[in-house]
């Protein structure tokens, strides 16, 4: 998560799936989508070089896969793609070259193709804005865990810290919840 003049800007996948399939990428995006609404409501943007169809590569048409996966797992979520960044984040943008875009407003979860370029634009956009980075910020563990990088600072470390303790509680209410329903 980078905490921005916007808002806060969610990235996906900085740090673990190197180069993710389609399958792979509609799992990050739905746990990720579950994750951001703990914030905020999650709006969802498969990142790109082709906006729309307007390439043909292998990984544009990944995302695009994944694009569909998404939808029919959840078809309310609001996600959309594949795209480039600007039109993730420009609703106008967005309106000139795709009519019937189902993202309304800025995404605040970017879906990157590979963790390249999530971790690369991650760490452009931070020097660029002033950003405040919290994370990164682990999914899809069987119990609460997170890495601190060695460039955290104290500040990462406590926002890490708080976003642990609050997995840790809800862990351990998910936990309780099962042992009384036995």
């Amino acid at each position: 998560m980078l905490i921005t003049s916007h808002g806060p800007l969610f990235f996906c996948d900085t740090d673990i799936n190197e180069n993710p399939t389609a399958e792979q990428i509609a799992d990050i995006a739905l746990l990720a989508a579950e994750e951001v609404g703990r914030f905020t409501p999650s709006k969802v943007a498969l990142l790109s070089h082709s906006s729309f169809g307007s390439h043909k590569s292998p990984q544009a048409r990944k995302m695009a896969e994944a694009l569909e996966l998404i939808r029919q797992r959840a078809p309310d979520l609001e996600v959309e793609g594949e795209m480039r960044g600007d039109a993730a984040l420009s609703e106008s943008l967005r309106a000139r070259v795709f009519l019937h875009s189902r993202l309304k407003g800025a995404a605040n979860l970017l879906i990157m193709p590979n963790v390249d370029a999530a971790n690369i634009s991650h760490n452009l956009l931070k020097e660029v804005t002033n950003g405040v980075s919290v994370g990164p910020i682990t999914m899809g563990l069987a119990l609460p865990a997170h890495i601190l990088t060695r460039s955290a600072t104290a500040r990462r470390i406590i926002n890490m810290t708080a976003i642990a303790v609050v997995d840790a509680q809800e862990f351990a209410v998910r936990k309780r919840a099962r042992l009384v329903g036995r």
